[in-house]
């Protein structure tokens, strides 16, 4: 390979280090063509690492720590970070304007949001299955420290209980910190509490529309990072404006529930720490009505109710809807009281008042038959939302404790939405707020059972001790009725009462039933003992150790039912269950009555007849608190560990119940439904049509033929088709009815 030629002939000695330094092989570069640009490089970059060098002494000397040297400035929050890579927040005033400062005093920052110590804390709950819609998260949170020193207790006990995955949000402009304000409050190790700094920086200056956007925006991240299940907040007049404006807003954003505890939320409202995140998001989603059916004469009793029910502690929560069921003839104190009531009250917030009282008057004077009065109480109420709507019937004769609705909310919380719980509605009808003293009869003594094993573990149990039960008896004195269970018992009364006036389903005469419970309650609880025997169906019902009541029962200006009140003509006979259902024979009953109630053919105990149930002493309403009542600490027991009782009293299993619901609907379903025993028909939600051959089931096939023949018009191709499927459809149809007809007079309608 030939040896190239020196790029400078003239030089010798130049040319020859250059030959000296030249890599093997390959022609010259153009750099190596320029040998004046390496040492004009080279200086360049002693120049560049020499400023370098000066400019890392510069900021060394300018923030060397206060124990090296006398310069204790720290460095800016841009450049700084704290160990665990998060910025650390500023010191000192925010930039300001001295004329802006003086206009709007202290609190004159309106800058950009930074929210420091936020990020930290929300990372380190990732593991609370935060990104889930649903979960376990509750968030308490608070804006003022005395706030603060309210809920930190509340929120410490709820996460004692371990039903939740318990948050503590600070925000406002209070320069506290986190641990300061949880030694002022006396928290300690044990307080499973997730802490959370959600101020902004310069808190302490900043105006109150940056608070509010700061109260907003954190709400968004907090959102982000765990889904709250639940926000619960202090008393609004206690808080700062500006926290409460901005959660309001955002929380209608997010369609977060929001629970704002009232001014003695410490002494009276501590049993919301045994719910769990379901039970509280359900806080405001479910709704009540109270109900009452006021008897001839009774406005005395009618207006000691009354005046308990506007007695009563509502906790801040939404009053329910009242409905007065009055009498032909209105007593002139009943008239007088019923025209001053204002309900709900108003707050003196000058808000428009939207009265939730509705009052419905009977126009026949005639006395009611049992059908009849039946009718008018079940027809009173209707749930807009099956799952959500319900109905507290209470009697005249009754007096609530002030603390029932706290009673009455704690209980529909745990037992219809509970998440995480045990617990199984299925069968559960609602609960009664009284403790019965006499049986269906009115006249034996009842004695509730007590509990022979601990509903939960407990080292303090002993056996024999009160406990709440189950019991398949209906209530007509202070009771809560599920919204569902309500229409399925409209379906049910519906279909009952055209199996008493329709015999021409029936292709053999049905026996009839002896009447069950005593003419001293209202006709409507037999027809509801018949569905709560046919779905098994239970109600809970109290028993505390203590002297204290939620509802006393007063007996002493007693009126009883209207329909039994006086004598009346003999309805026309109607099909009825007989009671012995160990036996098919119909010798020994009678065709007198819709009910009868013959001593010689009760089989349970004997009856009486337009007398008051036994009663027993009248226990003192209870004032205090809640939880002072309820066993073992307010923790709600789960149904299957409580005691099942029959209707009769008897103690069931769960399997007993079932085998007794079993074969009782066999039977009802032959004696009064019209089914022959092959029709298979579809349970549903709200509805007791599967219970009967005729009906609304029927109505429900004839409106899907319709649909049918609706959609096979809507196909047609043009007119001509249209015509003549509607000429179809027209001829169809009278064989339809005419089917329909058959199946009624052969006694049952096959799906």
């Amino acid at each position: 390979m030939p040896v190239p030629g020196r790029t400078f002939a003239g030089d010798e000695e130049l040319g020859k280090k250059f030959d000296d330094h030249r890599p093997n092989g390959g022609g010259a570069s153009l750099s190596s063509s320029l040998p004046w640009r390496a040492p004009i490089r080279l200086r360049k970059r002693r120049v560049f690492t020499a400023i370098l060098v000066s400019l890392l002494l510069y900021i060394f000397f300018k923030y060397i720590p206060t124990d090296l040297g006398p310069r204790s400035t720290t460095l800016t929050p841009t450049n700084s970070r704290s160990p665990a890579g998060f910025p650390t927040p500023p010191t000192g005033k925010p930039p300001h304007d001295d004329d802006q400062e003086a206009e709007a005093g202290k609190h004159y920052f309106s800058g950009p949001i930074r929210f420091y110590k936020l990020a930290p804390s929300l990372h380190a709950v990732l593991s609370t299955m935060g990104h889930r819609p649903s979960n376990r998260n509750v968030v308490f949170a608070a804006s003022s420290l005395r706030s603060a020193s309210v809920m930190i207790p509340m929120a410490c006990e709820m996460a004692r209980w371990r039903r939740n995955m318990v948050h503590f949000v600070i925000m406002g402009r209070e320069e506290l910190s986190i641990n300061g304000i949880k030694e002022v409050n006396g928290v300690t190790a044990d307080c499973d509490v997730q802490w959370h700094d959600a101020r902004p920086d310069y808190m302490a200056w900043s105006s109150d529309f940056r608070m509010e956007v700061s109260v907003t925006a954190a709400f968004n991240h907090i959102n982000t990072f765990m889904h709250p299940q639940v926000v619960i907040a202090d008393y609004s007049p206690r808080e700062d404006a500006f926290f409460t404006k901005g959660l309001k807003h955002k929380a209608q954003e997010l369609e977060m529930p929001v629970i704002e505890l009232p001014p003695d939320a410490a002494e009276k409202l501590m049993w919301i720490t045994r719910l769990d995140s379901g039970s509280l998001r359900a806080w405001h989603k479910a709704s009540v009505e109270l109900l009452i059916h006021a008897p001839p004469k009774s406005s005395g009793s009618l207006i000691r109710l009354l005046k308990s029910i506007e007695a009563a502690d509502y906790f801040g929560a939404a009053r329910p809807r009242l409905t007065i069921e009055l009498p032909s003839e209105i007593d002139p104190p009943t008239r007088q009281f019923i025209e001053n009531i204002i309900w709900p009250p108003t707050d003196g917030s000058g808000q428009p008042h939207i009265n939730q009282v509705t009052l419905r008057h009977r126009i026949p004077r005639q006395t009611l038959t049992s059908e009849e009065a039946s009718i008018r109480l079940v027809e009173s109420f209707y749930p807009k939302s099956p799952s959500d709507s319900h109905v507290l019937l209470l009697s005249p004769h009754t007096e609530l404790s002030p603390l029932y609705y706290h009673y009455l909310k704690y209980h529909l919380l745990e037992y219809r939405y509970s998440s995480y719980g045990f617990q199984s509605p299925q069968n559960l009808l609602g609960f009664s707020l009284e403790l019965p003293t006499s049986h269906l009869n009115g006249s034996t003594p009842f004695t509730p059972p007590q509990s022979k094993a601990p509903p939960f573990p407990s080292a303090d149990f002993k056996p024999d001790q009160p406990t709440s039960f189950l019991w398949q008896a209906p209530n007509s004195h202070a009771a809560l009725y599920f919204g569902d269970k309500w229409m399925e018992f409209h379906s049910f009364l519906s279909n009952r009462l055209e199996a008493q006036h329709s015999p021409s389903h029936f292709n053999k005469q049905s026996p009839k039933r002896t009447k069950l419970i005593s003419e001293s309650y209202p006709s409507w609880m037999e027809y509801l003992l018949e569905l709560m025997r046919t779905r098994s169906y239970s109600m809970l019902y109290p028993h505390f150790d203590s002297d204290h009541a939620i509802v006393t029962v007063h007996n002493e200006l007693y009126h009883p039912p209207e329909e039994f009140a006086s004598p009346k003509p003999k309805p026309k006979p109607a099909s009825t269950i007989a009671e012995n259902t160990n036996t098919t024979s119909t010798s020994n009953l009678h065709d007198n009555d819709v009910f009868t109630a013959d001593p010689s053919t009760h089989l349970l105990y004997p009856f009486s007849k337009q007398k008051p149930p036994t009663s027993g002493p009248e226990p003192a309403l209870l004032t205090t608190s809640l939880l002072s009542l309820l066993p073992a600490d307010g923790d709600l027991p789960e149904l299957t560990s409580i005691p099942l009782l029959s209707h009769a009293g008897d103690i069931l299993t769960s399997a007993d119940a079932t085998t007794l619901a079993t074969f009782f609907t066999g039977r009802f379903r032959s004696e009064v439904g019209g089914c022959t025993g092959l029709e298979k028909r579809e349970r549903r939600v709200g509805s007791a049509a599967d219970l009967f051959c005729f009906g609304d089931v029927e109505e429900e096939e004839e409106e899907e033929e319709d649909d049918v023949r609706e959609s096979r018009l809507g196909r047609g191709g043009d007119e001509q088709g249209k015509g003549r499927a509607e000429s179809a459809a027209n001829s169809v149809a009278p064989s339809t009815e005419s089917a329909s007809a058959s199946a009624r007079s052969s006694g049952s309608t096959r799906r």
